[in-house]
């Protein structure tokens, strides 16, 4: 989501109550979350320390610790303040909290080094917004010189500049930026300095935020105790607000999603980055964010789902139980979660899993630490003015504690930091030691490699390049030589793709090779037309293919080069696929095809957006298809737009999203006990992958829910749910959907003093109004509820879940649905069979 403290929110937390509403109504407007009101994982303990008082210390956004064990905090707008921790049991009072005198405050980012308070300014206090170094001249144990190390522009606001931490080797520091704040001026960079947009077609736009701000993003870079060096080291991030290294150097950061964009193709949840020398993240305004499969960036190690990321920390030093010592904790100031998220090593990267690990109603968390004199935990929660306070985290459990090792990377870590030496220094090994890792089938170690080998002059690896035969490797040279090579090279580099055979390529290699294709002719120029008809032939036979990513793209491509087949082919897709997504990613395209177009096939694309008229989406949705639907008007000529004109106007017949093109009608209301049959024995095989996913469309799964990176929001990323959930319990959370709620997902009742009741989850904090959530279809359904008109709220006993989404579906649809759910998408599962 927007940016972290300052931002609107989408579905928050169940039971979120602000500023004392509803049970904890009693509690004083100046009292942070009670502890009593916190849910804490079994055998930690969590104290209350101190509720800011916000019209004297304002609302608190990010905090350190000093070489004396001093805790610094800032006031998102104001000033610094000082505290020791108190003992275990204490508090402290407004007494123990000392104002720091000095022109400095309103920081996102404090790091104690070097016998220095760094001081990342986003505000207009003293300067502006840039990176301070605040010191201590003369021993008397208060601060009295700031000077601005580097100032950054005067733009952004909630996207700003954010973090400072202390780099691995102990002797720099890194700088964590959001994306409205242009790169500042350079030493050096590990990212190779040539980022574009990179859209093979004009993205379509909603509200148009961010509009007209290029690449490359939000970005981290390093600099030296003086702020006088400085290094980029990744990019493509919306607003990471924080950032974290592990024992073994590894960077992570949490980087937010844009709740405008949800339920459309290129809504990207909050994530887990694993932050490498040289990444590219992709983001990108409007629709043009790239998706996580592009080889030209990195995809994320875990996606989180919606919020709002603040700050992040490892465990370590912690006197915690191994588990909770090695996780990356990860806080979401809208849902009010604090996340501890466990990395495994996989490859030469990371994956991870996560859980909640103490959330509260409200709790707006903004930043957290691990104290190294009592290996506590603190987290400070504020931000935008709302009630803030300082919290204690301690482990009372009988586990044993951690050794503080950390996660061991695998040993592919180390092949891929050998690599990344050479990124962005010219070396005469660079090529020997990088070339053979571009067909690598580690993702990580191939971006490593291509990284280190755009870092070399081009005129000493093109030929290379235009000679690969390994297919792999020939993709990602194509990929490095479109990004830096002369256009005159263009037609060698379309020869030597063309050479690559498909049938040798799987489904996602085939999507390397498209990109490829696509680079060419974003950076080196429009093809000609003989090569245009050529590499359409070349393509035709091979849309459609088997997986959405792979139709997208190709579609895509094809319409770029005005292949006739792509309108025909591409209404089909459009017409059979089973998500809003998968047919937005390929109208998307569609709109942008003058050739190949019959009346029927004009009919049916028009249809679509009359139906696409009832899809629900974040505030920008219902702009993006209307955006879309005027370029493909444009397309039409007088007598083709004066002969459609009533499909044209036509107005969805229902508000309720219907992702089928032909109506689906009444089966029979499934209880769970018409399934004992097959349910008891198991799904043992003979179930259909494509029509379970149909069915995951049909039922109207994807208007809430993500799976494989598709689909809504609001209600949790079903990915897992098959290894998570046996096939009865999965089937009655389907079918009877409120006889078991989560807390993270359920409703509230709110009770208006007049007796009138809302029934919703809480979608955003603000000083006084609610607003809240009533309808898990769409997003921006939304009713604003003043906090002095509420009486009471509770849990609400039924789910935002509607009963009766698999009336339209057959026995056969229920049980291929069950399966694809059940395999985690994956269509080899003996399910299958």
């Amino acid at each position: 989501m927007s940016g972290p403290i300052v931002k609107f929110c989408l579905f928050q937390l169940l039971f979120i109550v602000w500023l004392g509403v509803g049970r904890a109504q009693d509690k004083p407007l100046s009292q942070a979350t009670p502890v009593a009101e916190l849910k804490v994982k079994e055998g930690f303990k969590v104290e209350l320390l101190y509720s800011v008082p916000k019209a004297e210390q304002g609302s608190w956004v990010s905090m350190c610790y000093d070489n004396k064990g001093r805790l610094i905090v800032s006031d998102q707008y104001g000033t610094l303040y000082r505290m020791t921790p108190p003992k275990p049991g204490e508090t402290l009072s407004k007494g123990d909290i000392e104002k720091i005198n000095l022109d400095i405050g309103e920081a996102q980012g404090l790091l104690f080094a070097f016998d220095s308070l760094y001081v990342v300014v986003n505000g207009k206090v003293n300067k502006g917004r840039g990176l301070y170094r605040v010191k201590d001249t003369n021993g008397d144990d208060n601060f009295d010189e700031v000077k601005l190390l580097r100032k950054f522009a005067d733009k952004g606001g909630e996207h700003g500049p954010h973090a400072v931490l202390l780099g691995p080797d102990g002797a720099s520091i890194y700088v964590v930026v959001g994306d409205q704040i242009p790169l500042t001026e350079l030493n050096q960079s590990r990212v190779p300095q040539v980022w574009n947009e990179d859209q093979l077609l004009p993205r379509p736009y909603g509200k148009g935020f961010m509009k007209g701000i290029p690449a490359p993003g939000g970005w981290i870079a390093k600099t030296d105790p003086n702020g006088e060096n400085w290094e980029l080291i990744a990019t493509g991030f919306r607003n990471q607000y924080d950032a974290a290294f592990d024992r073994n150097g590894e960077l992570f950061t949490y980087d937010a999603d844009m709740e405008w964009d949800m339920n459309t193709p290129w809504y990207r949840p909050t994530r887990i980055n694993h932050v490498t020398s040289g990444a590219e993240f992709g983001w990108r305004n409007g629709g043009g964010k790239w998706p996580a499969y592009y080889p030209d960036s990195l995809a994320s190690v875990v996606d989180i789902g919606p919020g709002s990321p603040t700050g992040v920390g490892f465990g370590y030093g912690a006197k915690f139980p191994k588990k909770y010592q090695d996780a990356f904790y990860a806080l979401d100031w809208s849902y009010g979660k604090l996340y501890a998220v466990h990395l495994k090593a996989k490859g030469a990267s990371f994956t991870a899993d996560f859980e909640p690990f103490i959330t509260g109603r409200p709790l707006p968390l903004t930043d957290i630490l691990i104290h190294p004199s009592d290996g506590a935990m603190y987290f400070t929660i504020g931000g935008r003015k709302v009630q803030s306070g300082l919290y204690r985290v301690t482990y009372v459990g009988e586990e044993k504690l951690g050794d503080n090792l950390g996660v061991a990377p695998s040993k592919l870590s180390g092949v891929r930091k050998s690599l990344e030496v050479f990124h962005g220094k010219q070396d005469a090994q660079a090529l020997v030691k990088a070339w053979p890792f571009l067909g690598d089938p580690d993702r990580h170690l191939r971006f490593a490699a291509r990284i280190a080998v755009e870092s070399q002059p081009v005129g000493t690896w093109q030929d290379r390049v235009l000679a690969e035969k390994d297919p792999l490797a020939a993709i990602n040279g194509a990929i490095a030589l479109a990004r830096h090579g002369d256009k005159n090279l263009q037609g060698k580099l379309l020869e030597m793709l063309n050479k690559i055979e498909w049938k040798s390529l799987g489904e996602t290699r085939r999507v390397d090779l498209v990109r490829a294709y696509s680079l060419a002719f974003i950076r080196m120029g429009a093809p000609d037309d003989s090569i245009r008809q050529v590499l359409a032939d070349r393509m035709d036979p091979f849309l459609p293919g088997k997986t959405p990513e792979l139709n997208t793209e190709l579609l895509q491509l094809m319409v770029y080069l005005q292949a006739p087949s792509a309108a025909e082919k591409g209404i089909v897709l459009l017409k059979t696929a089973p998500s809003q997504e998968e047919q937005m990613a390929y109208a998307k395209s569609l709109r942008h095809l003058k050739v190949g177009w019959t009346m029927p096939l004009r009919e049916d694309f028009f249809k679509w957006f009359t139906l696409a008229g009832a899809y629900k989406g974040g505030a920008s949705f219902g702009l993006f298809v209307a955006n879309m639907k005027k370029d493909a008007l444009a397309n039409l000529s007088k007598d083709e737009a004066v002969a459609l004109k009533t499909i044209i106007e036509a107005k969805p017949d229902s508000k309720t999203p219907q992702f089928t093109f032909t109506p689906r009608g009444f089966v029979k209301a499934w209880k769970v006990s018409d399934f004992d049959d097959v349910i008891n024995v198991g799904l043992e095989g003979g179930r259909s992958f494509s029509n379970g996913r149909q069915m995951f469309g049909a039922g109207a799964c994807f208007a809430c829910h993500r799976f494989k990176q598709e689909g809504g929001a609001i209600g949790p990323d079903l990915t897992s749910a098959g290894g998570k959930f046996s096939p009865r319990d999965l089937l009655e959370s389907i079918i009877e959907p409120s006889k078991e709620i989560s807390d993270q997902y359920g409703a509230t009742v709110f009770t208006k003093n007049d007796g009138s009741a809302i029934v919703g989850r809480i979608m955003n904090l603000g000083d006084d109004t609610l607003r809240i959530n009533v309808n898990m279809m769409n997003p921006n359904d939304i009713v604003m509820l003043k906090r002095k008109d509420l009486k009471d709220m509770k849990a609400s006993p039924t789910s935002m879940m509607p009963p009766g989404l698999t009336y339209t579906l057959s026995k056969d649809d229920v049980l291929d649905l069950l399966a694809y759910l059940l395999s985690q998408g994956n269509p080899d599962d003996p399910m299958f069979k």
